[in-house]
């Protein structure tokens, strides 16, 4: 993860003082009427750890939970991105993940997501977050909400055990594999895909995926589509974009929650408040690159009030 490191839009306040931070946010929800505008520029402009530090501050002072405040105080979308810029990075995503499988129906999409684009390293901390926060084992509550191979895939994502490096010697047999799964044969050994996709680094996937044009005139991501269906076309095509290039994956996503008729805010809060410490400048750059307009924009056109002031100060400035 180091070559992320600083990528972010978010950073730590120098001079940094939690009791001070937390009078603060007490003042502002004191009396009648709240002072949002006090609020949303205080937490963008503290990084995650500082938040947890005027989380507690704010109980020692007060007595009081400062999130079941702010809950008291805010409304509506501004709010739910209020609360997730609060949660620890880990606990939100625990959290995603639980709204996603509770209830009538899955969101795939954000077990796709998540699971697709987070290191091993991040799975595993989920893995044991879920279980102390819900009494759960995520792995469980996946396998009881999905079919077929789609969960077959989630699953492998979840033992979080890809190989580290490029394995030189099976680049050139993790293609033909694929190959032959797929495009070669009648009928489609979707299994392969799985086991490939599933436990490969994203260097040797990048080689394997190169190898694999050259190999069949096709792009790994063609033949997914032609070859795959449903959930599991889903997930596959999400991880082979994060071996990728995971900012243009989210870029990607981003674009996707706001086009079209009413915004997926869902998606925009969970992105944008996820990535803003570790790759959100990639994500702008990337944005940029493949769609008409800045990441700025779109979010300018899309949302309004409070919550578009959030959005538009994690996101850290546009990109003409």
């Amino acid at each position: 993860m180091s070559f992320q490191a600083g990528r972010g839009t978010v950073k730590g306040q120098s001079g940094f003082n939690a009791n001070h931070d937390a009078e603060t946010l007490f003042k502002a929800m004191k009396g009648l009427g709240t002072d949002e505008a006090t609020i949303l520029k205080l937490l963008t402009s503290r990084n995650n750890a500082q938040r947890q530090e005027i989380k507690a501050a704010y109980k020692t002072l007060h007595g009081k939970d400062l999130v079941n405040d702010l809950k008291s105080e805010l409304g509506g979308k501004f709010e739910s991105l209020i609360v997730a810029l609060l949660a620890t990075p880990v606990m939100f995503d625990a959290t995603s993940l639980r709204d996603a499988i509770k209830g009538a129906g899955t969101d795939e999409k954000v077990l796709i997501e998540i699971l697709a684009s987070r290191t091993p390293n991040e799975i595993r901390e989920i893995i044991k977050t879920y279980k102390e926060e819900f009494g759960h084992k995520l792995e469980a509550d996946v396998t009881a909400d999905t079919t077929g191979n789609f969960k077959e895939m989630l699953v492998v994502l979840l033992q979080a055990n890809r190989q580290q490096g490029v394995q030189e010697a099976t680049v050139q047999s993790d293609a033909q594999a694929l190959f032959d799964a797929g495009e070669k044969k009648f009928g489609t050994d979707e299994n392969q895909f799985i086991t490939i996709l599933g436990n490969r680094s994203a260097e040797h996937l990048r080689r394997v995926f190169d190898a694999y044009m050259k190999l069949s005139g096709y792009q790994i991501e063609e033949s997914i589509q032609k070859e795959t269906s449903g959930g599991l076309t889903e997930v596959l095509l999400a991880v082979v974009k994060c071996a990728r290039n995971v900012p243009a994956y989210f870029a990607e996503c981003l674009c996707k929650s706001m086009k079209g008729a009413g915004t997926d805010d869902a998606t925009l809060i969970r992105i944008m408040v996820s990535r803003s410490e570790i790759d959100l400048l990639d994500i702008r750059a990337e944005f940029r690159k493949l769609f008409a307009t800045s990441l700025h924009k779109m979010i300018q056109s899309e949302a309004s009030g409070d919550y578009c002031k959030t959005l538009l100060l994690l996101c850290g400035g546009d990109d003409a």
